[in-house]
């Protein structure tokens, strides 16, 4: 297994990982903050970004994600680091809390709460993206150059898209296109249910304007997680890190330094 990563700052270990389709560059707007505080790990998951998939003879389920971040902990050196996860990240930051292998976890919008209906809407919502970025390279292009549209694109992810740069469009837009696991993991999600119970400090934070995994899913796992600390992010949406960096920061710090964010 090849994880491509980055690393900044000093601290305690605290790792990042981003969502399905997704790559390390979905934690920028908050890296600084994190960084000024803790030794940040941003990395690719098998399959996405830069990263090499898994083995064929590996499955792409959470059992085996969650394996080869435990292994790349080792790899790297690093002894249960505080974890936060985006979505996929997010389920696989709760699965690393239920094995006690993290000091804490951070789950925004974490997948594995949905119902039915909430799963095959959320599907839908991830495969038209997926088909938007197979569109041909000079139309996407095209599309990156004016803000309305780079917007109209992205505003299934973050409930302010107009944000997003043609740079960061252009690298999302190629990585989602490029990425190796999307349908394998895609497929293993169909079965998936977040059936654990975190035995580390946990928050679980839910953007108030999601329009994938849909804010009802909080719901659902306040009452599955009933220790966890579960906050509400107000103006963000799928992807709360560009909508409003300065309180998802807020959020994550103060899990990691051991204060609990005020409840929503």
């Amino acid at each position: 297994m090849s994880v491509v990563y980055s690393r900044q700052g000093s601290g305690e270990p605290l790792v990042l990982l981003h969502g399905i389709g997704h790559r390390k560059e979905a934690w920028n707007p908050v890296l600084s903050r994190l960084a000024a505080h803790h030794d940040v790990v941003a990395l690719d998951l098998p399959g996405f970004g830069a990263s090499r998939a898994l083995p064929r003879s590996r499955r792409d389920g959470m059992d085996q994600l969650t394996e080869a971040l435990a292994d790349f902990f080792a790899a790297v050196g690093i002894d249960r680091p505080h974890v936060v996860g985006n979505s996929l990240g997010g389920a696989l930051a709760l699965e690393l809390a239920a094995r006690g292998s993290v000091r804490t976890a951070t789950a925004l919008s974490p997948a594995g709460f949905w119902t039915e209906p909430g799963r095959a809407w959320a599907f839908a919502v991830l495969l038209g993206l997926k088909g938007t970025s197979r569109l041909p390279e000079p139309f996407v292009r095209r599309i990156s150059t004016r803000r309305w549209t780079r917007a109209a694109a992205m505003s299934s992810l973050f409930a302010h898209p107009g944000r997003i740069t043609a740079d960061d469009f252009l690298g999302d837009t190629f990585a989602l296109r490029d990425a190796d696991a999307f349908v394998r993991v895609l497929r293993s999600g169909a079965r998936y249910h977040y059936r654990g119970r975190p035995s580390v400090p946990t928050t679980v934070a839910w953007g108030a304007k999601d329009r994938i995994l849909l804010p009802s899913q909080a719901q659902e796992a306040r009452r599955r997680l009933p220790t966890a600390t579960h906050v509400a992010l107000p103006g963000c949406g799928h992807v709360p890190m560009i909508d409003d960096p300065d309180l998802v920061a807020a959020v994550i710090l103060e899990r990691t330094r051991g204060v609990s964010p005020v409840a929503a």
